[in-house]
């Protein structure tokens, strides 16, 4: 099974490698310094996709980055969703995407719990604390970060928790830890 790592590159430093690193390890067993395959060709803003299997690094790719605009999320309920590892094969999150009919982006939810959307982790502010889901479908480096430092809480978060929030964030690698001012829902 082949698995891969997105990674932040920008004024040719990289961003986070303790995390995708520990990642790493958690997913092959095997610790890897990226740091050693990692050369950003330039002082652009990238994302670097590195795929790994067990035997190792496979290849490293850099896309020039361009932020989508997310202000719209259709809520898609899947109970068998399991995506723990970050596999090459996405099929899964993209039949699920495919359902977002004219939303931005979709907000996964199993058994009653708010998990991720099909590219970044979530967190709600309820308005004391920021609270992202104890059943997230992929343990984010961004997330992993947050909760080290304990700027963000694990919780269940249902439905009705995620619609009487104060205000949502979208985090993963490229986008850090994104507060959303405006944005919608759809059921």
């Amino acid at each position: 099974m082949e698995y891969f790592e997105t990674i932040k590159c920008f004024d040719n430093g990289v961003f986070n490698l303790f995390y995708h690193e520990q990642r790493v390890a958690k997913t092959i067993g095997m610790n890897f310094n990226l740091q050693d395959y990692i050369y950003p060709p330039s002082n652009k803003l990238y994302r670097c996709k590195v795929i790994y299997d067990e035997s190792g690094i496979l290849d490293v790719n850099y896309f020039v980055y361009k932020k989508r605009e997310i202000k719209s999320f259709k809520i898609v309920i899947d109970e068998t969703i399991e995506y723990s590892k970050k596999r090459v094969n996405r099929e899964e999150l993209e039949k699920l995407f495919g359902k977002r009919e004219l939303a931005d982006e979709i907000i996964i939810v199993k058994n009653g719990i708010v998990t991720d959307t099909s590219i970044a982790n979530i967190a709600i502010f309820d308005g004391s604390n920021w609270l992202t889901s104890k059943n997230c479908l992929l343990q984010g480096t961004t997330r992993a970060r947050c909760l080290q430092e304990g700027f963000l809480i694990e919780k269940d978060i249902t439905l009705q928790m995620l619609k009487d929030a104060k205000k949502i964030a979208l985090m993963n690698a490229m986008i850090d830890f994104d507060v959303l001012e405006d944005y919608s829902f759809l059921l």
